[in-house]
């Protein structure tokens, strides 16, 4: 009789195991990180730069998202990290990101259209362009009215919008308008 309640006893953990795991299958997420990237134009018109996206980390608050540009010689020329829990806490407060599983979502979603089309920018600046007061470097925004190089813009959250381009006086890339 001892035995016998030993092993019914011995089932019924090992059934409650196996069912606790399925249930933490159930309710994973899969993950599988972004890493894409793109070449286009955009600090020379006679070349094309590599823009990369990667999307790293399990969890909203270990998740990064890594944008660089490297010019056609393989040479880094921007680099940001935006971390997961700045792009969620930005975003527009109507969406439900109360749950771990729509946060890793909506960072997937961000990082998946990272590089649609409407963020390349060309030119960065229309010749009847005027700057206004989201422009932080004038000079630039002028020079880019000039020169007809390309732009590119990504979010940070829901209001707010970075456009950058390749700034040819001091040979980098710089934020030439902040925006909605």
């Amino acid at each position: 009789m001892l035995k016998l309640s030993l092993y019914i006893f011995t089932c019924l953990i090992l059934l409650s195991s196996c069912q606790s795991n399925d249930k933490k299958k159930a309710e994973s997420i899969e993950f599988k990180n972004v890493n894409s990237s793109i070449a286009k134009s955009f600090s020379d018109f006679k070349t094309q730069d590599t823009f990369k996206i990667e999307l790293t980390g399990r969890k909203p608050e270990d998740m990064v998202l890594n944008f660089t540009i490297k010019n056609s010689k393989g040479l880094e020329i921007y680099n940001v990290k935006l971390k997961g829990t700045e792009l969620v806490g930005n975003t527009d407060p109507n969406i439900d990101l109360s749950k771990e599983k729509d946060q890793v979502i909506f960072l997937k979603t961000i990082a998946s259209d990272f590089f649609s089309e409407d963020n390349f920018l060309e030119p960065a600046v229309m010749a009847d362009d005027k700057a206004d007061n989201n422009t932080p470097d004038k000079a630039l925004y002028e020079a880019l009215k000039k020169s007809g190089l390309n732009g590119f813009k990504y979010r940070l959250g829901k209001e707010s919008n970075v456009y950058i381009a390749w700034d040819e006086k001091e040979q980098k890339v710089k934020v030439y308008y902040k925006c909605c």
